[in-house]
């Protein structure tokens, strides 16, 4: 206990007299002292005294399915800094292969009382996923927010890039350039997302007068890896242009087609999603379709403070504009005559 009271006492900048108070809850001490204390006894993971648990920490569980792709520390910075100006307090949950589940991760977030949970990629993306600890968070009323994308049943506030705009803006940008055999490469087939992105490649090449072939179109696992070995398919099938679910697809892309001794961009184009950290520095530099992800992170935090405020207005999903940025991973197809961009 006393171990406790000097640990808390520090992290606060008070007295373990007032810790004491605190802990007891005794009068005399103020209402923003006290808060402090809660906070720093649910950071340091000391569970609160009984008659102080029916209350709400400041913290929210931002939950997280991986660290690799770049895509999410970005939106993690994001997210993170906009909770610290609402005086809340991230705490980072990351799923790690063979480790701490989601479902484990959300038990942890309910013990300690948090205020709410934002989830930037996971189970809730994927129809054959499960999904009780969702609903266990709706039965407990805990505030959440989701981003991008979430399967029908889960009743929660969502920001998301538009996935049709920006498979739109990557054919588009490919079919400029004189290509005609365009592979899409995406996730797994219970993959919201990435049903939206295939939907909207076959009403593209269908406005375009053709039809998108089920043969030019590869599923992976979000990886360098998984991507490689599905572009080598696709490339296998004779597609000079492929547009990807991920960045770390392309990449995968584009060293599947330097495998096969093809050339990027001069023998097959690229072009990614999310515009994550370094593809600028990728050889060559990765073209892809950018998510607004600064806008993306403040707006799922103003939703999840409007909740934690008490404001049940549901917004639905809110879908933001993604932006093409072209870089040197695409270029007019070999042979095929020089088109004006569109």
């Amino acid at each position: 206990m006393a171990r406790r009271l000097a640990q808390v006492a520090k992290k606060v900048g008070v007295s373990e007299a007032t810790v004491s108070r605190v802990l007891n809850d005794k009068p005399g001490v103020s209402a923003a002292t006290r808060q402090s204390v809660l906070t720093a006894l649910d950071v340091l993971g000391y569970e609160r005294p009984t008659q102080l648990r029916g209350e709400r920490a400041r913290l929210v569980g931002l939950v997280l399915p991986e660290l690799q792709n770049p895509i999410f520390p970005a939106f993690a910075e994001v997210i993170g800094g906009a909770l610290a100006q609402q005086g809340l307090t991230p705490v980072l949950c990351t799923q790690t292969r063979g480790g701490v589940s989601e479902a484990d991760y959300v038990e942890l977030l309910l013990q300690q009382q948090v205020s709410g949970v934002v989830f930037a990629g996971g189970f809730f993306a994927e129809i054959d996923a499960p999904h009780d600890h969702y609903h266990q968070l709706a039965e407990r009323n805990i505030p959440v927010v989701l981003i991008n994308a979430s399967i029908e049943g889960l009743d929660f506030p969502c920001v998301a890039c538009d996935d049709a705009v920006a498979v739109e803006q990557a054919w588009r940008h490919l079919a400029s350039l004189g290509h005609e055999r365009i592979g899409l490469l995406l996730g797994p087939s219970d993959h919201i997302p990435s049903r939206r992105k295939l939907e909207a490649a076959r009403n593209v090449a269908k406005a375009a007068g053709a039809k998108l072939a089920d043969e030019h179109v590869e599923r992976s696992i979000f990886s360098l890896e998984g991507g490689q070995a599905a572009a080598t398919r696709l490339l296998g099938r004779g597609v000079t242009g492929i547009v990807c679910g991920s960045d770390p697809l392309a990449l995968g892309a584009i060293r599947a087609a330097r495998r096969r001794g093809l050339s990027v961009p001069s023998d097959v184009s690229v072009v990614g999603f999310d515009d994550s950290a370094f593809m600028t520095c990728t050889e060559p530099p990765l073209s892809t379709v950018r998510q607004p992800i600064e806008a993306m992170g403040r707006a799922a935090v103003d939703l999840l403070c409007a909740q934690i405020q008490g404001s049940h207005a549901h917004p639905g999903e809110l879908l933001f504009e993604p932006e093409l940025v072209v870089r040197g991973s695409t270029a007019q197809a070999a042979s095929a005559p020089f088109r004006m961009a569109t």
